[in-house]
């Protein structure tokens, strides 16, 4: 089962953790949370955006590849928009299997093609009033997804 969301509002870690495995079949669930940082300070908000529709299916597109390659049982990735303070959770990928790997890989994998596939942007609004630029993709997310090409 797949359960994908893309929304403004705050994610519920703890729940949405806790909904996983709970039919005693999964001997494991492996959660990932990403959270917005204050960039030593610096950051007021980070602003994201997203390509609504195309996002949610690209996301979906990811974790049915992921579900392909491991037995997963459950899988789940929920991605915010809009305005999100430091501290605040961004993104939210957890993955229930029987068996521990399927389930580090399975998340790792989801959370590494979300950077790089999902299309979302970003931009930092600065304590001192100023908006940025929108933030270019970092060659460390390519290289992390590049690595599923060879396993």
């Amino acid at each position: 089962m797949i359960a994908v969301g893309v929304q403004a509002e705050r994610i519920d870690i703890g729940a949405q953790a806790e909904a996983l495995g709970r039919d005693g079949k999964a001997g494991a669930v492996v959660t990932f949370s990403g959270y917005c940082r204050d960039e030593d300070g610096r950051l007021e908000a980070l602003e994201l955006e997203h390509y609504p529709g195309m996002a949610e299916r690209e996301i979906e597109a990811v974790c049915r590849e992921a579900e392909a390659r491991w037995p997963l049982m459950e899988v789940r990735a929920i991605h915010r928009f809009g305005k999100v303070l430091p501290g605040e959770e961004i993104v939210f990928v957890a993955c229930a299997a029987r068996h521990r790997g399927a389930a580090f890989e399975g998340a790792a994998f989801i959370m590494d093609f979300m950077k790089t596939r999902a299309p979302f942007w970003k931009r930092e609004h600065l304590k001192d009033g100023t908006v940025g630029g929108w933030v270019a993709a970092k060659d460390t997310d390519d290289h992390a997804a590049d690595r599923w090409h060879r396993l």
